[in-house]
């Protein structure tokens, strides 16, 4: 088997996690239900299957610095910095240029630096398979999550039921992707789950290098021809300004609807290993460990008469009296009230904050 490279994408804000993420210290540098930060435990699991020299991370201007003194293990001439954001298409196309510069049949994985895994070993069973399947067919492979209840705040995935002879690893919970869906309402959301066809797109990948770089060619030839230009300055003194020529001229495009959607040859990898995106301050509520009272806290918190409460009070005392079903955060400068269920609106708030120039609270 040819090397294994990841490709850890950590350039994201984060700005739903707000008041405790900021611009300079967003969600991926947060520890969020475990210890360690989400960026070092995305690099731990997949350590067993690559090495750290071939762990690549892409991240921003801003953040560079945070990601160095975070995980100093990692090389620091693989810590890719963008000039600023594209989306994933741009971000991974410059990720696969470095490493095909390196080794052109290189397998490839990408992950999101700020995702949530408990099940480790069954992660690793899972992109063992998916890797496998990308450099048997050279095939894009997605890992699609068996859906739990029906989400509204994910994309999802339409999988082929296809015969064995067909698909010889449908045994193996590999399928054909049909169609990629977009966050639906909660009633698309419920027909999805009791189709029992669909699955969540978690935004992992793997494939060989050449494979996306051809892929990009054939569905992106704006970026291709971009990425092209600086694959050849690498190493170069002109590369820094070439990298920042070509995203001026790049378009901001997800790699699902550049090339993902558009592709032929796109298989998806069913997996069920405790994953969750952590996307919302209400996704950390369900999935935190809580009292008889429903009330789950994370520093000095007095609850009196207080029921199904997310309290975070930071390094200050929080107490509460007579409320329910709060989300509390509290941080040295700021604090935030939510009603549970509404804190996808945050983000709403930090563009007020922007918007008004408030940016010491960014």
């Amino acid at each position: 088997m040819p090397q294994t490279f990841a490709v850890i994408m950590a350039g994201g804000v984060g700005s739903r996690f707000w008041p405790r993420s900021r611009e300079r210290n967003p969600k991926q540098f947060l520890e969020i239900l475990s210890a360690g930060t989400l960026l070092e435990n995305t690099i731990q699991r997949i350590e067993p299957l690559v090495e750290r020299i071939n762990t690549f991370i892409v991240t921003n201007k801003v953040q560079y610095e945070s990601v160095v003194k975070l995980v100093p293990f990692i090389p620091k001439e693989n810590i890719l910095v963008e000039p600023f954001g594209r989306n994933t298409a741009p971000c991974i196309g410059l990720a696969a240029s470095w490493i095909w510069r390196i080794d052109p049949h290189a397998l490839m994985i990408v992950l999101p630096s700020d995702h949530l895994v408990r099940d480790m070993t069954e992660f690793a069973r899972v992109m063992k398979t998916a890797l496998r399947v990308a450099e048997e067919k050279e095939a894009l492979v997605t890992i699609g999550i068996t859906p739990s209840h029906p989400e509204t705040g994910y994309g999802y995935i339409q999988v082929e039921d296809e015969e064995h002879d067909r698909n010889p690893y449908r045994t193996e919970g590999v399928h054909h992707v049909k169609t990629f869906a977009e966050k639906p309402n909660l009633e698309t959301a419920e027909r999805f789950l009791q189709s029992g066809d669909f699955v969540w797109n978690s935004g992992m990948f793997v494939w060989k290098v050449s494979t996306i770089l051809k892929e990009i060619e054939v569905h992106l030839p704006d970026l291709h021809e971009q990425l092209q230009a600086v694959q050849q300055t690498i190493g170069t003194p002109a590369y820094k300004q070439t990298v920042e020529q070509a995203y001026g001229l790049t378009r901001n495009i997800s790699i699902d609807y550049g090339v993902m959607e558009k592709a032929g040859n796109v298989y998806v990898v069913k997996g069920d290993f405790g994953w969750s995106d952590v996307g919302s301050w209400d996704e950390v509520v369900r999935l935190a460990e809580k009292d008889g009272e429903g009330n789950a806290i994370k520093g000095k918190v007095i609850l009196r008469d207080s029921s199904r409460n997310y309290v975070d009070a930071g390094n200050k005392l929080v107490a509460t009296i007579g409320v329910s079903d709060l989300i509390i955060i509290a941080t040295d400068d700021a604090v935030l009230v939510c009603k549970k269920g509404r804190s996808q609106e945050v983000k709403e708030v930090v563009d007020f904050i922007r918007r008004k120039q408030m940016n010491e609270y960014l």
